[in-house]
């Protein structure tokens, strides 16, 4: 893990980096000859604040509402360089890899409960990804998180931390951020603070995200380059879509096919039943993080 002294050297070094370009230029004017020379610091100059980073979450999430102790745990995992950001789990992660090294493509089942988020700050931009049935779609997320920063301060692992509230999804959200790791960015949607997003949580408790882990110089890598755009009416159309017909079954059979499915134990049954099983499960995540783009199945 990197230390905090590490990442006050760097943004102190932003201003540093500034004040070298400029003195650069005064030379270059000065002694036109030593072009080459000039050209050698900027490219390292570059190449130092270029770098990246990995940021790992504890992600703690409810889908079922009324099952207060039915706790998801899974570790999510920021990629970050200069402006721009991939947030995922990490078993997403190793399928991007898979894809990307031999073209092998392994997705999770659903449309709901996704937490696969672009992000480019320089352009505003921040969309989720979802993938459903080998295609992947972009939502973009247009709500403009308006943060209230408090003065409360308290210490969060070793970082020095504030406290920031927002509304999100139908949620409100308190976070702390660290001036130490300087970066506007945070885990799943969240970002514009003036550190990075140290931890997250609604204000019921069933979401939160912790920083656990500080990785310097993992690769950035996009394996979801093909898209299709959707708006949260069309998102609404996938779910159903999904839940009418959890294992496509319709669209490459025909409805009036019958389907049989076997269990691990080699019981066999009408695709029907693990159709009403599927859809059973679907209706127990009756709590998305975006409560405001809840599902509703009829």
């Amino acid at each position: 893990m990197l230390a905090s002294a590490e990442f006050c050297f760097i943004l102190k070094n932003i201003n540093i980096q500034t004040t070298f370009i400029f003195v650069l230029v005064e030379s270059l004017y000065k002694n036109p000859s030593q072009m080459k020379l000039i050209i050698f610091f900027l490219g390292i100059s570059t190449f130092c604040f270029s770098q990246k980073f990995s940021f790992i979450y504890e992600t703690k999430y409810r889908l079922n509402s009324e099952n207060p102790d039915d706790v998801n745990f899974d570790k999510m995992i920021l990629d970050l360089k200069n402006n721009v950001s991939i947030f995922r789990d990490s078993v997403e992660k190793e399928a991007d890899s898979l894809k990307l090294n031999n073209g092998k493509e392994i997705f999770k089942m659903g449309v709901e409960n996704k937490f696969y988020v672009k992000k480019n700050l320089a352009q505003k931009r921040i969309e989720k990804v979802i993938t459903y049935l080998g295609t992947d779609y972009l939502l973009p997320i247009e709500d403009i998180l308006d943060w209230k920063i408090t003065s409360e301060q308290k210490m969060i692992g070793k970082y020095k931390s504030q406290k920031a509230e927002t509304t999100y999804g139908g949620r409100n959200w308190i976070a702390w951020f660290t001036t130490e790791l300087p970066f506007g960015d945070g885990p799943y949607i969240f970002n514009g603070l003036p550190g990075l997003i140290v931890s997250i949580q609604d204000s019921n408790n069933e979401y939160s995200f912790n920083l656990i882990e500080v990785k310097k110089g993992d690769n950035i890598f996009d394996a979801r380059t093909k898209t299709i755009k959707i708006d949260w009416k069309k998102y609404e159309a996938l779910a159903k879509s999904y839940f009418n017909d959890p294992f496509d079954v319709k669209s490459k059979m025909g409805i009036w096919k019958t389907v049989t499915f076997t269990d691990p134990k080699g019981n066999t049954m009408d695709i029907s039943v693990k159709n009403k099983e599927m859809q059973n499960d679907i209706l127990q995540e009756n709590n998305p993080i975006e409560l405001n783009h809840k599902v509703i199945y009829k």
